[in-house]
């Protein structure tokens, strides 16, 4: 059994930001003062009636930057200006001033404008409602009066910095994780990402869209969905059920629309099997390849577009794994669909009229290692059910499995691409100057592209069934040039005689032929030769003369310095 997820503790003292117009934002911030320690920011004081004893603090002011999420929060705030208690009519403010800063615990946004924040829908502890629907703000205000205290949140994905492929030396790679997240969760942290497990509100995304398995969704773990999703299409299968279509949706909206269905139309068809997650954009095309090959015939993902969220990460999952299904010669169509829809009718239109695919072979697996461990085992499975598969199929830029190419021409053996590959796809021979390749590693992150000096690299986006992508192959070898002194192998003979040309008679280091044989030395000989030339770098010249007291003596007796003395002598 996997570990459970591990657990944030959050604690929040109930410092609270109201942010909003007028007198709804006035009546909210009193609201909550009961509950709250409350700061509020009028955007706009028109139509405001301050209360005989102001029980908060009340400024005016504009957002203008906000980062962090609950008990966290960084604030900028311009135009920040505080109130004159003894305005009369029109409510007065003093001194106004931009850039001011603040931290608060929680916020609620009751300006109508847009958020000063990425993915505020799932960041928590900031609360927004549109200040003209007076159940939302309600709504949020009751939720904000609870945000003090001490909470425990789900930390919902794991990082491992040694297989991630977002940069080496200050050269970015991948960046998927970072265009995926919502909610901006993810910064780049040099060669490496860092993830904010406050402000991540456990989308998916990242690990989803993740070529190397370096995210990872642990709520709940890959390898305990894969299980959950094999006992589900086997007691379905062996009760007689036919045509499985497993509809994945997240636990709040998703299982709502559902019991509307149920209610009030025909409900789910008998052949669709719902999949609650906390949210519908975790699977990728690693879990969709295990989903079809524990039996099931169609996946469809259920998206709310009313979250304002960008769901390209899924999209492109689920195209490359109909892409990846369509090359491997299936007949039963795109196998993965994405259903963007809030409206119980059409979903339940949507799931009734999806068209029957052809049956999949079912083969069972153990979902154990890591996400490009899963997806090959599963996508295997599949493509042994299909008669005349091909062992290569061609994908599309991007797609995280392929070969590189090395215009040999061009390249220099300088190896550069080897230091750069974040996950070992790229080696070398100690014995001899090669370039060796391990195809069944590659993730397509592009690093040894834009490493390489002589850019003679490029990408080939595939899929390699043969064993032969799991075996190292050499792409680049080179005879190796063997010193003129001692006879041991050191460098590539073209980049050593190349050298040896630019160089010898060239440069002022090496005009004569012996100092020109140096190029040609391993760098044991090369020392040993330079160390008997007679302009020798090691040689460390004449040792001076011992001074004495007597030198000193002798020298002022003679009315001479002492160097002079010691000279004439």
């Amino acid at each position: 059994m996997s570990p459970l997820a591990r657990l944030k503790t959050v604690e929040s003292d109930g410092m609270c930001l109201v942010y909003g117009a007028g007198q709804t934002a006035l009546d909210a911030a009193r609201h909550l003062s009961g509950r709250l320690s409350v700061t509020l920011i009028l955007n706009d004081p028109n139509g405001v009636l301050l209360p005989p004893v102001l029980d908060f603090a009340i400024y005016r002011g504009r957002l203008s930057s906000v980062s962090g999420s609950l008990s966290n929060f960084d604030v900028v705030i311009d135009a920040y200006a505080p109130v004159l208690p003894s305005s009369r009519g029109m409510v007065e403010f003093l001194m106004p001033r931009d850039d001011a800063q603040s931290r608060c615990s929680v916020i609620v946004d009751l300006s109508g404008d847009p958020a000063p924040v990425t993915g505020w829908s799932k960041r928590d502890g900031y609360l927004k409602a549109d200040p003209g629907d007076p159940a939302a703000v309600a709504r949020t205000l009751f939720e904000a009066s609870d945000l003090v205290g001490t909470f425990e949140k789900p930390i919902y994905v794991t990082y491992d910095a040694d297989i991630c492929a977002h940069g080496r030396s200050e050269i970015t790679g991948c960046s998927n994780c970072l265009d995926a997240c919502p909610a901006g969760a993810i910064t780049s942290a040099g060669d490496i990402v860092a993830i904010d497990d406050g402000i991540c509100g456990g989308c998916g995304s990242c690990a989803s869209h993740c070529p190397t398995g370096a995210v990872s969704y642990a709520y709940p773990e890959r390898g305990d969905l894969v299980r959950r999703l094999q006992r589900m299409l086997s007691v379905y299968h062996e009760a007689g059920g036919g045509q499985p279509v497993v509809f994945f949706h997240d636990e709040s909206e998703g299982a709502e629309i559902i019991n509307i269905m149920a209610r009030t139309g025909r409900g789910l068809p008998a052949n669709v099997l719902p999949v609650g997650l906390h949210a519908a954009g975790m699977p990728g095309h690693d879990i969709f390849a295990a989903t079809l090959s524990a039996g099931a015939e169609q996946i469809v993902i259920l998206t709310d577009p009313a979250r304002g969220e960008d769901f390209s990460a899924i999209e492109t999952e689920a195209a490359l794994f109909n892409q990846l299904l369509a090359g491997l010669g299936d007949g039963g169509g795109p196998r993965a669909s994405i259903l963007v829809e809030r409206d119980p009718v059409a979903v339940e239109s949507f799931l009734y009229d999806l068209e029957p695919a052809s049956p999949v072979t079912v083969a069972m697996f153990e979902p154990v290692g890591s996400k490009r461990d899963i997806a090959r085992g599963a996508l295997q499975l599949l493509r042994d059910a299909i008669d005349g598969a091909p062992e290569i199929v061609p994908l599309p830029d991007g797609a995280p499995y392929g070969q590189i190419v090395i215009d040999t021409q061009g390249c220099t053996m300088c190896l550069a691409c080897i230091s750069a590959c974040p996950v070992g796809a790229l080696a070398d021979n100690p014995d001899r100057p090669e370039v060796r390749f391990v195809e069944a590693a590659c993730v397509q992150c592009g690093l040894c592209v834009k490493t390489c000096p002589e850019k003679v690299i490029t990408l080939s986006p595939r899929l390699n069934f043969s064993a032969a992508a799991m075996q190292p192959e050499t792409l680049y070898a080179e005879e190796p040039f063997e010193c003129v002194k001692c006879g041991k192998p050191f460098g590539s003979r073209s980049t050593i005689e190349r050298i040896s040309n630019q160089l010898a008679g060239q440069h002022s280091m090496f005009q004569s032929e012996d100092k020109a044989q140096l190029i040609r030395m391993c760098q044991d000989c090369r020392i040993e030769v330079q160390a008997d030339m007679p302009d020798s770098p090691f040689a460390m010249g004449e040792r001076p003369k011992i001074r004495t007291t007597e030198d000193y003596l002798e020298a002022r007796k003679q009315g001479l310095s002492v160097d002079d003395f010691l000279s004439k002598d």
